[in-house]
């Protein structure tokens, strides 16, 4: 990796080992997780050589500490570069504006948000449970022919967001409402041919909820986090309840435990 090279006259082989090897790319963001405490007095060195090395990134920042509270949002420290949170992030032919602390958002499901598109069909009314600053929604509405995208947002941020994201891409089929899924859903009169539950820790207690507004033949796309070893027994267990289950692996949580979507059909 380039900024190894770059940092190997700077830093010292104990030092060099400890340089964190990813980082997330959030807009012109880069984002790291927490920096050993053997490298406090080196973060804004890396930072910088980053930047150097990287014109299109604006600001270098890191994580302290873990996603927490109501809306799982990251604390989030800028280690050099603009003194700004908020960013536009491209991707799957959408632009997305956002704050990187005060919004969730993971850019590593990318890939999931346009599989998803792909089988959304023409004509397909699709609810978004927990849709943030509007990604799923963005994504299917801008890759698919749906006749409407509705989305639902605890955040008032992120919600704020989320509308003006569907001005920035133009689209005209989607529908986000702000406020508790638990209020909102009893008083939607309409009901969908597919339904996304992108709240891995906490999707299956709104399992029921998303029942009750799917058609017939419909079908749900449950996220939740899995340990590998346990897979062939999640499956089993939701095919006692439903007609066809498809599990997807959809990127990495921790050591051993896997992102996965229950696509489930009734």
């Amino acid at each position: 990796m380039r900024l190894y090279e770059a940092l190997e006259k700077k830093l010292n082989k104990k030092e060099l080992e400890l340089v964190p090897r990813a980082f997330d790319m959030v807009g012109s963001i880069a984002i790291f997780n927490e920096f050993p405490k053997e490298l406090k007095k080196k973060e804004k060195l890396i930072a910088e050589t980053l930047m150097q090395l990287n014109p299109y990134i604006k600001t270098v920042a890191k994580k302290t500490g873990k996603y927490t509270g109501k809306y799982r949002t990251p604390k989030i420290a800028i280690i050099t570069g603009e003194k700004t949170k908020e960013t536009l992030h491209k991707e799957n032919s959408i632009s997305l504006r956002l704050n990187v602390e005060t919004c969730y958002f993971s850019t590593r499901t990318a890939t999931e948000r346009l599989r998803v598109a792909k089988q959304v069909k023409k004509g397909d009314k699709v609810l978004v449970m927990f849709s943030g600053v509007g990604p799923f929604p963005c994504v299917i509405a801008k890759n698919a022919q749906p006749s409407l995208v509705y989305g639902i947002e605890v955040n008032k941020e992120a919600h704020t967001f989320a509308l003006e994201n569907i001005k920035i891409n133009k689209l005209e089929n989607v529908v986000v409402q702000q406020g508790d899924v638990k209020k909102i859903m009893p008083k939607i009169k309409e009901t969908f041919n597919k339904i996304l539950l992108p709240l891995p820790k906490k999707a299956e207690d709104y399992l029921d909820l998303a029942l009750a507004k799917l058609k017939p033949k419909g079908k749900i796309y449950l996220y939740m986090f899995v340990s590998e070893y346990d897979f062939g027994a999640v499956k089993k267990a939701y095919q006692r309840r439903f007609k066809k289950v498809n599990l997807v692996e959809c990127g990495r949580y921790s050591p051993g435990v896997s992102r996965i979507c229950l696509e489930l059909t009734v």
